[in-house]
């Protein structure tokens, strides 16, 4: 039986109460007797007696009991073998098991012992002798069922607990963008932490002559980081901000700051970066609310950092969000991405910073389909492992 018809078994026995159940297995009906007349005057004390101890496996899977009191000289079987099938078997293996021997005998007592029982006692003890080690080992293996039962528990709930994380995950995932491969050419790739977080990004476009892109990262993880993630993204790609001109960024964030009061949001706030392309003028229009800045890697080589001052989105009302303007070349590409990108862990090397980050993306400047892939490799490999303690959203776009 695997383990868990094992652990599935033992709380189908925890959830009888926990009573104390005695199994005594004896070829002498006067024993059977004899023990019945010591435990009369203990009610909670349930006994279940057999002669043969060829049927005691199959009795013991029935009853379930909390302890075995088991003879060692029985017809057809030899009893400390009888020992091990009880130790062998899946569903009888951690029941206490008290060896009940006529004789005092060290050798065979510590072959018992070896054999797997649990004690050992000289038929037919005394009464209050016998009674207090049939509650002691009872005691001790109800503890085990009721904490394995606790344990199953607890782990059924992470597990449906995770399958909700996991759904909610893939359902962020559904709502991020496809790739473009138009003039303006975009791709990403996103490498979600293990708990759900909350980075999201995307593009749309605004008219005929201007092109928005973000990306914003909510504080914390976890479903409620997701939930204020999507919100947004959707506002945002919607354009759903009454009377806001989505072609200024600076207006949009300050739009979003008293949309997303932390306030009227469980005190969670988001980081944002936002900009406009202009194609006539090639003109890039940005602004900032906390977030990191951009990269815009120029045909020739050179890199500009797009930074803003601005505050986080939801921390404070009435903020203003300047916002700044670039020109764009032809060939350029823009890099926007989470914090998760650059803030990794390295072994034996201090945590990862922007500029390092900047490094491994000039490294790559040009056209190389597998860029994308060879910068998360990068910092996949600085990192030591593939998951990351925090999302990693990474936006490329190309501006032909």
């Amino acid at each position: 039986m695997s383990d868990h018809a094992v652990l599935v078994h033992h709380d189908q026995a925890a959830a009888h109460q926990h009573g104390i159940r005695i199994l005594l297995i004896d070829d002498q009906a006067m024993i059977g007797a004899a023990v019945k007349r010591m435990l009369q005057e203990e009610p909670d004390l349930e006994l279940h007696f057999i002669t043969d101890p060829l049927q005691a496996i199959d009795t013991a899977h029935e009853f379930r009991p909390t302890v075995i009191l088991q003879d060692l000289v029985m017809p057809g079987v030899e009893g400390l073998d009888l020992v091990v099938d009880f130790r062998q078997d899946d569903l009888t293996s951690e029941i206490p098991l008290i060896v009940l021997s006529s004789k005092e005998e060290p050798k065979v007592k510590a072959e018992a012992f070896t054999r797997g029982a649990n004690d050992y006692l000289v038929k037919l003890p005394d009464k209050v002798e016998l009674i207090a080690r049939i509650r002691y080992h009872s005691a001790g293996y109800i503890a085990a069922l009721q904490r394995n039962e606790a344990f199953n528990a607890l782990k059924a709930s992470q597990q449906a607990l995770a399958a909700e994380l996991q759904e909610a995950a893939d359902f962020v995932r559904s709502l991020l963008p496809e790739p473009i491969k138009a003039a303006i050419e975009t791709e990403w790739r996103f490498v979600p932490s293990t708990a759900l977080g909350g980075d999201a990004f995307g593009y749309f476009e605004i008219d005929d002559d201007h092109f928005a892109c973000f990306l914003l990262d909510v504080c914390g993880h976890g479903v409620g980081a997701a939930l204020l993630s999507v919100s947004a993204m959707n506002t945002i790609r919607n354009e759903t901000l009454p009377g806001v001109d989505f072609r200024e960024p600076g207006a949009v964030l300050a739009a979003l700051n008293e949309a997303y009061a932390m306030e009227r949001h469980n005190n969670m706030y988001f980081t944002i970066w936002y900009g406009v392309f202009n194609r006539g003028s090639r003109q890039l229009r940005y602004a900032s609310g906390g977030h990191p800045p951009s990269f815009l890697v120029k045909p020739e080589g050179g890199i500009d950092q797009l930074r803003t001052q601005g505050m986080i989105i939801g921390g404070m009302p009435g903020v203003n969000f300047p916002a700044a303007t670039c020109d764009v070349p032809a060939g350029s590409w823009l890099y926007v991405f989470s914090d998760g990108a650059y803030e990794v862990t390295r072994p034996n090397l201090p945590m990862m910073e922007l500029e390092d980050f900047m490094e491994v993306v000039a490294a790559q400047n040009g056209d190389d389909p597998t860029k994308l892939d060879k910068i998360t490799a990068e910092i996949q490999r600085a990192h030591g492992d593939e998951q990351f303690e925090d999302d990693f959203s990474l936006l490329a776009l190309k501006f032909g």
